[in-house]
């Protein structure tokens, strides 16, 4: 089988990380994986949806969309009534739900909300997990400024996180599948990882065949594999302070 880049079933595509890419944000990447590029931008402000006032803690959520020439044939901007779609609003949700799982809510500085904004101005597969891994540095990034300022007398991250997809197409079991390959996948899945390997969230679907529990097992130990890749990159980012990163796995 012949993947892009001439990678192998367990290879990630290259890798490109972009810190601090926007001037008003409290933190934001651009991160590239192949072909699917995502904008991730990170903001704090002090206010929190109404059914969490008075509770005294923070909130994080996420927001997701496609730019309309972000993939092959336009895709019309999500706006107006009866947006966004249920796809957007389940990769939001998960976008959210996986932050929340490494960033202490009571250690925002009270009733803040840490919105996380990601824009898919490329896609070619694998969008929802790209943003999770450049979401997790912007927000990071946020509350480092957040501290800075001030506000907050430690960066209340637990651990970094990130994700991948893994699939299998022509009964071969791939890691983080390209739009080529997952458009014709026998199995899809997405799986969010924290720092010390733990699982946070998986997603799978079975498109032709029923998935048998031990290649559900290898499936979920090439996702596992790949995250924690990614998650060494995000901690040599953040610990040497890089503004870019490149990693091509060579």
């Amino acid at each position: 089988m012949q993947r892009s880049y001439g990678r192998s079933p367990e290879d990630l595509r290259p890798l490109r990380i972009v810190r601090r890419y926007l001037k008003h944000a409290h933190g934001s990447c651009l991160i590239e994986l192949g072909d699917t590029r995502v904008l991730c931008a990170a903001t704090l402000a002090d206010a929190v949806a109404q059914w969490r006032r008075g509770s005294g803690l923070g909130w994080v959520t996420a927001e997701y969309s496609l730019l309309p020439a972000s993939t092959h044939t336009r895709s019309k901007r999500e706006v107006g009534p009866g947006s966004p779609s249920g796809r957007t609003h389940e990769i939001q949700r998960l976008i959210g739900r996986a932050l929340r799982s490494v960033i202490d809510l009571g250690g925002l500085g009270g009733e803040v909300t840490l919105t996380v904004d990601c824009d898919v101005i490329q896609a070619d597969g694998g969008t929802r997990t790209a943003a999770i891994t450049g979401a997790c540095i912007a927000a990071h990034d946020a509350l480092v400024t957040w501290k800075e300022a001030g506000r907050i007398a430690d960066v209340p991250m637990r651990d970094l996180l990130a994700a991948v997809s893994v699939g299998v197409v022509d009964g071969v079991a791939l890691l983080d599948l390209d739009y080529s390959e997952d458009s014709v996948a026998e199995v899809d899945m997405n799986v969010v990882v924290d720092g010390r390997g733990r699982i946070v969230e998986v997603q799978g679907t079975a498109e032709q065949v029923p998935l048998e529990r031990g290649r559900f097992d290898e499936l979920l130990d090439l996702a596992i594999d790949g995250a924690s890749r990614l998650t060494e990159v995000q901690r040599r980012v953040i610990d040497e302070g890089l503004d870019e990163v490149v990693e091509t796995w060579a």
